[in-house]
């Protein structure tokens, strides 16, 4: 699948933090600060991140004169711990609420390089047809991550379902709402696995990727959605500290904001997507 791995959360239980290094035993990668002459391996989310960056790898790299390897990650936590390692040289699948939270919580030192696009988060059903059908107790499932919690919490709040107390952040729980005028119950599962939940609950907050990949059209099947007016949760490219002028780091950012992607993106996700350049 042109070069691209896939690395599972199963097979990350049993210890593949470190793929592809211990063959070696080196511990380090072509991708390190120390040797920007190799390939440049990108750590990303399989949709749509690895799909936007094969399509640079297969379409603006060679003549841009970059070496892209792409490597996809079903988690939310190998792709920084990875860079952070070293085992790959960047990555490209999260926003800056999670990347402070995570930075804060696991001492990494990731940084933003440039933001790419946004995928709006939504509220997903296979029981109603719109928000107003929605019984009282109804369970909605919800990520279980902080940042991604609070940030279905803020959606729900914004279209009227519940309250939240004044001053409620990017780690608003269930515990900070005020008013819920439906009593909906939540369930907090991992943020991979909510597409998964439709089936047992009323309705599911959905990360975009994790739509997509399901086969959820966000701009056409989400009940709400987030509006792209101001949004703080755009993803970016990132690597780890020292690394923002890696010459093959800024290649990859000036292809990802080129006029070609803002393209692909528009006319392969049709609004499920939305270019933040």
């Amino acid at each position: 699948m042109r070069n691209t791995a896939k690395i599972t959360t199963a097979v990350l239980a049993a210890g593949a933090l470190t793929f592809g290094l211990s063959a070696c035993g080196s511990g380090k990668s072509s991708s390190s600060a120390a040797d920007t002459s190799g390939p440049l391996i990108v750590a990303a989310s399989p949709t749509p991140h690895a799909e936007i960056l094969n399509f640079v790898k297969d379409n603006l790299a060679k003549k841009a004169g970059l070496d892209l390897q792409v490597k996809e990650f079903t988690d939310y936590i190998t792709p920084n711990t990875a860079t952070e390692d070293g085992s790959v040289g960047a990555n490209y699948f999260q926003n800056q609420p999670y990347l402070d939270d995570f930075n804060k919580k696991r001492g990494t030192h990731i940084v933003p390089v440039v933001t790419v696009h946004l995928e709006p988060l939504g509220l997903y059903s296979h029981k109603v047809k719109s928000v107003d059908a929605l019984k009282s107790g109804a369970t909605v499932a919800v990520p279980n991550d902080s940042v991604n919690e609070a940030r279905a919490l803020k959606l729900l709040a914004s279209k009227g379902l519940i309250t939240l107390k004044d001053g409620a952040g990017n780690e608003a729980t269930p515990q900070d709402i005020t008013k819920n005028p439906k009593d909906l119950k939540f369930k907090e599962v991992e943020a991979a696995q909510t597409p998964r939940s439709l089936d047992d609950v009323d309705a599911a907050v959905i990360n975009g990727n994790y739509a997509i990949s399901a086969g959820l059209k966000p701009a056409k099947d989400a009940l709400v959605l987030e509006s792209a007016k101001n949004n703080p949760y755009g993803n970016f490219l990132a690597v780890k500290k020292g690394n923002e002028n890696d010459p093959r780091v800024k290649k990859l950012a000036k292809l990802l904001t080129s006029p070609e992607v803002k393209k692909f993106i528009e006319d392969k996700y049709q609004g499920s997507v939305i270019p933040s350049f």
